[in-house]
């Protein structure tokens, strides 16, 4: 998720669906009468992109067809907020559940889509997420309420409530083992190629609640969240609202996301700013990383992964680079500039290593949130920039291309395999 200027290609609306093709999609009643076209005017830019082709046989062809409507017909069936709620609660965690298994080779094989695939997972969720939009309930239900469990909906689906480590509640050391705690995103830039994975959504897919030998020979133990591409999730607290309980426990933590052609980073600096490439909404955000307790907040943080040793490292088929470079305002000064060794005193931020996009701002946002903690000192923590995820050669072009080639699943299994190696490299320093 490498970006620093503010320059993208959007789609005008989306594919033409017939009448036919939406009412096929539609449980009957489930949505308390309300119809199709209701749907469709109360669905964000996100749960719009659902009705194109791609993401469609995505679902289809991994067996996830049908969460969305059976979530519509298990809410038709709640008569109160605290029922849907439970509702809510149950089918969010169950999905974030399936995906898991799916990618980690449990259960049974539901279409032919690879197992390490992220992408169902995330065209599921946003079907669920349009079913409760558009939800009319036999009871009142207001805004605000119903705000709650899209909430609620969004950290179950996630992962982000479940990050929970055998002996939970103590502090990291002493255990035998270690906690290592891994973060990443959806796909992005869907109005380029509604196609797209995320290779870092993926491997927290595959690894999440795995156990791993470290370099050294010891052993760990790996809780992994998804998160967002939108600007104001990221505004709204949801990095630190996920990973405050965590942190203190953890030995280790590595926000991941998608970042250069051919290559993994480990990016040494994060800047406290929001470059204005639009996110999954198409919203634009060109401003300081908004956080609590702005007066102290800092314009740069760094990571404590011991890059070196990763750089060093045997990892895999992908290079992997200790990337200094940032993108400041002098102190005293006026325009951008890049600065291959890292920020000057003084400086404003305006790009991180890892760009200015919320890769970057994850990677800011979990290391302030470390610092603040008091933990800069003893938990090594930072951000992975993973290769680009690319199709195969003769499947680039999105207007003509499949979902999937043998190329692009060999690609993605290489980038989850390596991130799993320089975890363990990692977590062997600690």
């Amino acid at each position: 998720m490498l970006v620093v200027t503010a320059v993208v290609g959007t789609m005008a609306g989306t594919a033409p669906v017939s009448a036919d093709e939406r009412a096929a999609r539609v449980v009957e009643g489930a949505r308390g009468g309300s119809s199709a076209a209701a749907a469709a005017a109360e669905a964000t830019v996100e749960e719009r992109r659902l009705d194109r082709p791609a993401p469609r046989e995505i679902l289809r062809r991994s067996g996830f067809d049908s969460v969305a409507d059976r979530f519509a017909v298990a809410l038709r069936s709640a008569d109160s907020y605290a029922e849907a709620r439970r509702v809510v609660d149950r089918q969010g965690s169950a999905l974030w559940r399936r995906a898991v298994d799916r990618a980690q080779g449990r259960g049974p094989v539901r279409g032919d889509l690879s197992r390490d695939d992220d992408r169902p997972l995330y065209w599921a969720r946003l079907g669920m997420t349009r079913e409760l939009r558009s939800w009319e309930p036999r009871f009142a239900l207001s805004a605000e309420a119903r705000g709650r469990l899209l909430g609620e909906l969004e950290r179950t689906s996630r992962g982000q409530d479940t990050m929970d480590f055998p002996g939970a509640g103590s502090t990291a050391g002493g255990r035998g083992f270690k906690r290592v705690v891994l973060t990443g995103f959806d796909p992005f830039t869907l109005d380029r190629d509604v196609r797209i994975s995320n290779p870092s959504g993926a491997t927290a897919l595959a690894l999440d609640g795995t156990w791993l030998r470290t370099a050294d020979g010891g052993l760990a133990r790996i809780e992994t969240a998804v998160f967002p591409v939108r600007w104001a999730d990221f505004a709204a607290g949801t990095v630190e609202r996920t990973l405050r309980p965590r942190l203190p426990e953890a030995d280790l933590f590595t926000t991941v996301s998608q970042g250069r052609v051919g290559r993994f980073d480990i990016e040494r600096t994060n800047g406290a700013w929001r470059g204005g490439f639009p996110d999954n909404e198409n919203v634009s955000r060109t401003e300081t990383v908004p956080v609590a307790g702005p007066a102290a907040q800092p314009q740069w943080t760094s990571t404590t992964l011991p890059y070196q040793a990763v750089v060093a490292a045997e990892t895999g088929r992908f290079p992997v680079y200790d990337n200094t470079s940032v993108t400041e305002i002098p102190e005293g000064g006026t325009e951008p500039v890049v600065r291959a060794a890292g920020p000057t005193p003084g400086s404003t931020a305006r790009a991180g290593g890892g760009g200015s996009y919320l890769s970057n701002e994850i990677a800011y946002r979990a290391t302030l949130l470390r610092d603040r903690l008091g933990l800069h000192g003893t938990l090594p923590g930072g951000h992975v920039h993973t290769p680009v995820l690319a199709f195969g050669a003769g499947n680039a072009d999105p207007a003509t291309g499949t979902v999937t080639d043998p190329e692009f699943v060999r690609n993605r299994l290489d980038i989850i395999a390596q991130v799993r190696a320089i975890v363990a490299v990692a977590a062997a320093r600690r």
